[in-house]
């Protein structure tokens, strides 16, 4: 069973985003099902690091195309970009050195902060990018 299913009302309405959303909700979607195998502890260094890494290429992503459809929020956007990335920098730091647990707590970070990003911050993108005819 996943933790995070796909569903319609996450959709941005921008492919590309909506794939990388659904890459995001991938990985998160493995470390709960090591987590419930009892494997969590293994997978976690992994898990964390492979987030981390495209959590970077994801916002590459979405920073060209508001770069490229001279998008209003850009700076705001950018900014919870950084911050995001910190975040989970420092989950996978923490997971490196052993000093976080798969949990139910750390597994519902995760799952807030996607559903926030994607249903806050990306909505806003993908109306704009949808009005300026992407699709």
């Amino acid at each position: 069973m996943a933790y995070i299913d796909w569903s319609d009302k996450l959709s941005v309405k921008i492919s590309v985003i909506d794939e990388q959303h659904k890459k995001l909700i991938e990985i998160i979607n493995d470390l709960y099902d090591a987590m419930q195998k009892g494997k969590g502890k293994d997978v976690l260094e992994d898990v964390f690091a492979r987030l981390v890494e495209y959590v970077k290429t994801h916002f590459k992503t979405e920073e060209k195309l508001m770069a490229e459809y001279d998008y209003p929020d850009r700076k705001d956007h950018e900014t919870k970009h950084n911050d995001l990335t910190y975040q989970v920098g420092q989950l996978a730091i923490k997971a490196q050195t052993g000093k976080i647990t798969v949990s139910l707590e750390t597994m519902a970070f995760l799952k807030d902060w996607l559903y926030n990003h994607i249903l806050k911050t990306d909505a806003k993108l993908g109306q704009y990018l949808k009005d300026k005819g992407l699709h």
